[in-house]
């Protein structure tokens, strides 16, 4: 591990820091309300403007870096949580940050949550907002080029809201999948050497699944990308992993086959890196080479 992970996993060596079996909605519910990493997210820096709407009845907030009022494109970005955990509210420095990054027009969304909406409510969530995109650029003061950026459990809803635009003609200009979560199996490699004491465990792991997904056939696409059977046409791809991550080799496994499909991708891992290490400046210098890179890549492709 990269010395700042290995000191992050000394003082913090589970993602929830509880047995998910004593986790009552109640418990969640008081979890969602603290964030114990707040500092950690990053500064809020200011911007020209921050304000939230709606997109077919989902909450959202736009970012916009600079008042010049000409179109631009727009970055939507569905955050990580495992579908159970995280807000836009909790992600606000980080919507921030990808605004003034690639002077995009930047769509945060409040998907919802599980337990109490569990699948497929959050990927119907995702793509009612990308729908809603194309529907209404000027409400966006979008361009027409629009791309999807999301980070584990928000990866895996950006993958969806990829292939579902992909099959409903509308042609994204990228897609962004940071440690994203592309198959509910659980079987990799990295499954099971990263399984304990790496921050997002893999019983962890298998408890948000549950809570989002339990009785959903693991084959539906809108729940494991993976398993989606024809990659051609898909937008292009910046997959980014950590080494030391239990979703590691099924998010490199995802970039291998959108190359196989003829689909320009680019891979990248953070070596001795651990799950959530991006959403977390205050704790790793990583997040912020992530970040640049992620930006450069968004700003070639929009």
């Amino acid at each position: 591990m990269h010395p700042q992970a290995a000191a992050f996993v000394a003082s913090y060596p589970s993602d929830l820091g509880v047995d998910p079996a004593t986790l009552d909605l109640d418990a969640i519910q008081r979890m969602r309300a603290q964030d114990g990493f707040a500092l950690q997210r990053g500064p809020k820096p200011r911007i020209f403007s921050v304000r939230d709407e709606v997109a077919e009845q989902v909450p959202i907030r736009i970012y916009r870096a600079d008042a010049e009022q000409d179109a631009r494109p727009v970055v939507v970005y569905f955050h990580g949580g495992g579908w159970v955990f995280g807000s836009v509210k909790r992600n606000d420095a980080l919507g921030r940050d990808l605004a003034l990054r690639t002077g995009a027009v930047v769509v945060s969304v409040d998907y919802r949550l599980a337990p109490e909406h569990p699948f497929p409510a959050a990927a119907d969530d995702a793509w009612s907002v990308v729908r809603d995109i194309f529907a209404r650029p000027a409400f966006y003061q979008g361009n027409g080029s629009v791309a999807v950026v999301g980070d584990s459990a928000g990866g895996n809803l950006a993958a969806v809201a990829a292939w579902q635009a992909r099959d409903a003609g509308l042609q994204l200009a990228h897609q962004v999948l940071i440690y994203p979560v592309t198959d509910v199996a659980m079987e990799t490699a990295s499954y099971r050497d990263y399984a304990t004491g790496f921050g997002l465990d893999a019983a962890e792991m298998a408890w948000f699944a549950r809570q989002y997904a339990a009785g959903a056939d693991p084959d539906d696409p809108r729940l494991s990308p993976l398993r989606l059977k024809d990659f051609a046409g898909l937008p292009p791809a910046t997959v980014v992993t950590a080494e030391c991550d239990v979703l590691r080799d099924e998010g490199e496994m995802y970039g291998a086959r959108l190359a196989e499909a003829g689909v320009p991708v680019e891979v990248r891992r953070f070596e001795g890196a651990v799950h959530s290490f991006y959403a977390l400046p205050g704790f790793f210098d990583q997040a912020a080479q992530a970040r640049e890179y992620v930006a450069a890549r968004l700003q070639e492709a929009l």
